[in-house]
């Protein structure tokens, strides 16, 4: 069964060059996946000749329109209704598409996102969830940035949305939640984060609530669930994966710095390859916007193709296993006799 997906072709540091070698790289793996390329056609149409294959996959929608970087979310909401990223949304909210992926601006794809596709019953606001390797496997975070102020109501929806994300997308049967803070202690923290604590913990949600975790539990897979605000998040995120590459440097200089150390290489080059394969951001690219009437994900803006096209593989798998309407089903059966936003707003 094909199906297809909108994709913001003008999104991202080296869109979109990365775009188009991220598409034809998604299409050797998928080849039942059609494309809907929103850009500048004087653009994508030179790069997509050099890859014929992709013409009978792609189709090019033209805009010159594109939301940049320090575009802000209001400016794109009031003047951005002709950029690459709106109308790539916007396909999916006309069912032209069943999905969408950006690598463009966070926090103008959250916005135009929520107001096009609006969002789940319930729900506040989105919360962009991804992975995160641990010692144990995989735990998923949110938010990663689409939020930076966030309320308990939020705190609270995140670690619902994002205890359904793990059963459904890792298949953990009790996934553990645990929320970020400056310490475990139950007094540590703002208010926001104690005062959703306590609604977790209290609140009659049938959710396996931890407690509070610090930045090393990440790492260590303490929980299968990490939920913070996406100021907060972002940071963590953006902070592993710059520790992440500082690593590989250091190890390049050190198994370049003599002849021994290049002997030492060549013997250690299976297990340094299981190691960067574990550890490659790549890999865990594409993040998806949970609490929206839709697919959307959310691509790092500084990939390059093979992250894209992993990011691109996420839309397919979210669309495939009907990702929305399981988690709509698991949404209901998760809410308590009372709401968890009165009850957090009582304490």
């Amino acid at each position: 069964m094909r199906l297809t997906i909108s994709l913001d072709a003008m999104g991202g540091d080296q869109a979109p060059d990365m775009v188009v070698h991220g598409v034809k790289i998604a299409h050797t793996r998928m080849p039942h996946v059609d494309f809907l390329l929103y850009g500048d056609q004087a653009k994508l149409d030179p790069l997509l000749d050099q890859m014929p294959e992709l013409r009978t996959v792609c189709q090019v929608r033209h805009t010159e329109q594109a939301v940049r970087g320090d575009d802000k979310p209001s400016q794109v909401l009031r003047n951005g209704r002709k950029s690459s990223m709106w109308l790539a949304v916007d396909a999916v909210a006309r069912g032209e598409a069943a999905g969408v992926v950006s690598a463009g601006n966070t926090g103008a794809l959250m916005a135009v996102s929520k107001f096009v596709l609006r969002m789940l019953p319930g729900i506040d606001r989105p919360a962009i969830a991804g992975f995160f390797p641990t010692e144990r496997g995989e735990t998923v975070m949110l938010d990663l940035g689409a939020n930076v102020d966030c309320g308990a109501n939020n705190l609270i929806e995140f670690a619902v949305m994002g205890e359904v994300f793990a059963r459904m997308v890792l298949g953990i049967e009790e996934p553990t939640v645990g929320l970020l803070n400056v310490g475990s202690e139950e007094l540590k923290g703002n208010d926001a984060v104690r005062t959703a604590a306590s609604a977790l913990r209290d609140g009659g949600l049938p959710i396996k609530f931890y407690g509070f975790v610090e930045g090393n539990d990440i790492a260590a897979g303490t929980v299968d669930v990490v939920v913070s605000d996406g100021f907060t998040g972002n940071i963590a995120l953006k902070s592993a994966e710059g520790v992440a590459k500082m690593y590989s440097h250091f190890l390049r200089d050190a198994f370049s710095s003599s002849l021994l150390a290049r002997l030492g290489y060549l013997l250690a080059k299976s297990a340094l390859v299981k190691v960067k394969l574990r550890t490659d951001p790549r890999r865990y690219n594409g993040a998806m916007l949970l609490g929206l009437n839709g697919i959307t994900v959310k691509s790092h803006g500084g990939t390059d193709p093979v992250g894209f096209a992993n990011a691109v593989g996420v839309a397919v798998e979210l669309v495939t296993h009907g990702f929305n309407d399981r988690i709509k089903r698991e949404l209901e059966r998760l809410k308590p006799p009372d709401d968890p936003r009165t009850q957090a707003a009582a304490i």
